[in-house]
């Protein structure tokens, strides 16, 4: 007797949203978990090549804690492409500046590096208060972002 293994269809995934509120959370542990939610790992029905994962609302994205002396050392660098091109900004700047863009990147560099981790991206809503406008969604609250 042989078993067939299970491919998920786009059809048949059912999405549920969450809400996580990433007040004191330690920055990897929270992008670890809203990785594994938007990836799908989660479902028993996870398959590698469709996006079986569900939308994620995170609140209170300025209110989260790093260890060490990540606000200073940790650096965010991009270029333009052209010489001399290269910007730097610390973690500390950046998390004054735009507190959402650090938890999409932390996310972001988790999730796969193709068309399927855009995909999945776009259904991360980071909020840096405590407000979001997605109740007609009913999302359902995580207590606590790290399983433990």
């Amino acid at each position: 007797m042989s078993t067939k293994t299970y491919n998920a269809k786009p059809g048949e995934v059912t999405r549920e949203w969450y809400l996580v509120d990433a007040e004191g959370q330690t920055l990897g542990r929270l992008a670890t978990r809203i990785a594994t939610l938007l990836r799908g790992k989660h479902r028993v029905t996870f398959s590698t090549h469709i996006d079986t994962g569900d939308p994620v609302i995170v609140l209170n994205a300025g209110k989260i804690k790093v260890t060490g002396r990540k606000l200073q050392a940790k650096q965010y660098v991009r270029h333009s492409g052209y010489p001399g091109g290269m910007r730097t900004e610390s973690l500390e700047r950046l998390l004054a500046r735009r507190p959402e863009e650090v938890i999409r990147r932390a996310v972001r560099g988790m999730l796969p590096q193709n068309r399927l981790g855009e995909q999945m991206i776009r259904k991360l809503h980071v909020y840096a208060g405590g407000e979001h406008p997605h109740a007609a969604q009913r999302p359902t609250e995580l207590k606590e972002a790290t399983a433990r």
